[in-house]
């Protein structure tokens, strides 16, 4: 459970500012939308299997990026 308290001198929007950047951290919302209909395990498996290869290719092309800067470095 998220508990964010009152600081003195703080206003209510900068309280409501702080919760929501908390529940965002914490991927609680994102959690509640998986939740909130049944996903088969079949449907859950492929899914995970997306994350992972769009992890993938994101991190391929942050090294592309890199290597790429490091050619022109040395010339």
């Amino acid at each position: 459970m998220i508990r964010v308290t009152l600081r003195s001198g703080e206003t209510p929007e900068k309280l409501l500012q702080r919760f929501k950047r908390t529940v965002a951290k914490e991927g609680l919302l994102k959690e509640i939308k998986k939740r909130s209909f049944y996903e088969k395990p079949s449907e859950a498996k492929r899914r995970k299997q997306r994350e992972f290869e769009k992890l993938m290719r994101k991190k391929d092309r942050k090294q592309d990026v890199k290597d790429s800067r490091r050619k022109l470095r040395r010339r």
